[in-house]
């Protein structure tokens, strides 16, 4: 008698899988369907409008948004170097605040409570303070290397602003894990700095990147606040050819700008924290 490694389906599973691509086409064409219904809904309901020709004039101006469109491009690079040297310094101070809100020993008090001050007072005040604060503030204590340099200013303010928020998300990523693993670490003889960086922080990393990458979008749009304390990005850009035109497409090009950067990021945040919750069984 031969043994052959063929596999050959069963009916009632070849009868599985074809209701389950039923299932799956049928699913799929009631959405295309249903989405292309709402979209057209909207687009009737705006163009139908009494104002819309008004607005269409004021914002969705061709001409307008062809010659504003080389300097609020030109400007929006200045958002993405701000955003390009914020971010990695929101890390390292977010991780830094994080770790020393997680030393327990009595000797630190002074600086974990340094660190609860500082997330507590720059969560609490508006970014947009903050980059006032920091933009006029600092330049205006006279003291010998302080930058005057806007962007740089604005890079500071954004730094100190969201390094709280991210301080605080490294910090619930370390208290997730469980202290059995610090407690078996502690017990092979790791010191407390080899814990943290060997057993700890690896796996809280790991847990905190989708939150993480929600804050860097949230941050790469708050560039634009930069704009008030003069830099010119795309926002400013924009008012500039707003004020002089008096017509708002402009601003349409800054905001079609950022929604071309930022949404890449938000779908890349979504499939990460997919992938984590499948890892989790969830």
């Amino acid at each position: 008698m031969t043994a052959t490694s063929d596999w050959v389906k069963s009916d009632r599973q070849r009868e599985r899988e074809r209701l389950l691509r039923r299932r799956s086409i049928r699913s799929g064409s009631i959405a295309t369907v249903s989405t292309v219904l709402v979209i057209v809904l909207l687009v009737w309901g705006v163009t139908a409008s009494p104002g819309w020709p008004r607005v269409r004039e004021t914002f969705f101006d061709p001409e307008q948004f062809a010659k504003a469109l080389p300097d609020v491009l030109s400007g929006f690079l200045l958002n993405v170097k701000i955003f390009l040297i914020a971010e990695p310094l929101v890390l390292v101070v977010g991780l830094l605040v994080a770790l020393v809100r997680n030393l327990r020993a009595s000797v630190f008090f002074p600086l974990r409570a340094l660190a609860i001050a500082y997330t507590d007072l720059f969560r609490g005040v508006p970014t947009i303070l903050v980059i006032y604060l920091v933009g006029f503030g600092l330049p205006a204590l006279d003291l010998q290397g302080v930058p005057t340099d806007l962007a740089t200013l604005g890079v500071i303010a954004l730094t100190l602003s969201y390094g709280a928020y991210v301080a605080e998300v490294f910090r619930a990523g370390i208290d997730s894990v469980h202290p059995s693993q610090i407690a078996a670490a502690r017990s092979l003889g790791l010191s407390h700095g080899r814990t943290m960086r060997h057993v700890v922080l690896p796996q809280a990393v790991r847990r905190v990147v989708p939150p993480l990458l929600n804050d860097f979008v949230s941050l790469q749009k708050d560039t634009a606040l930069v704009a008030t304390i003069g830099p010119l990005e795309a926002l400013r850009q924009a008012q500039i050819h707003a004020a002089s035109t008096f017509n708002y497409t402009p601003y349409l090009v800054g905001a079609l700008l950022f929604i071309l950067l930022t949404i890449p990021l938000a779908r890349f945040t979504d499939y990460l924290a997919a992938r984590s919750q499948r890892r989790r069984g969830q």
